[in-house]
């Protein structure tokens, strides 16, 4: 079986996070998710990211240290493993190009997104970790 690296950028600001939904058509048609993409051979996380967003949101980030979350999950024969990191976006001009919508999303709200069933598992311990941190 293939095995294949897969990354998602997290950006978190004042409670909410940034979400993208998927334009029409597809495997994840209209699904919300976590802007990111496959590793190229040899890429690393942060180098994926960053060409990630600029490709599909036309935007520079700023990668920050430390995995988020990760996951396992299989598709059409090939084993992924999905890890995500926090991210800054300093300038939001977005262009969109396999995105229909952007949305800033309460951390109380994100499950209740249609969201890909991996991003889904991402989202979840996100908002525990949210949580987590509420309680202290």
């Amino acid at each position: 079986m293939n095995e294949r690296l897969t990354t998602a950028g997290i950006y978190i600001k004042d409670g909410k996070v940034l979400l993208a939904r998927r334009v029409e058509g597809g495997a994840l048609s209209m699904k919300w998710e976590f802007p990111g993409g496959k590793n190229r051979t040899g890429e690393s996380v942060e180098d994926t990211l960053k060409r990630e967003y600029k490709e599909e949101l036309g935007v520079d980030i700023i990668v920050k240290d430390g995995e988020v979350s990760s996951c396992q999950f299989e598709n059409k024969g090939t084993h992924y493993t999905l890890t995500s990191r926090l991210i800054d976006i300093p300038d939001q001009n977005f262009h969109l190009s396999v995105h229909t919508t952007l949305e800033m999303v309460p951390l109380d709200k994100l499950l209740d997104y249609d969201l890909a069933p991996s991003d889904r598992q991402i989202a979840s311990d996100i908002v525990n970790k949210h949580r987590d941190n509420e309680q202290k």
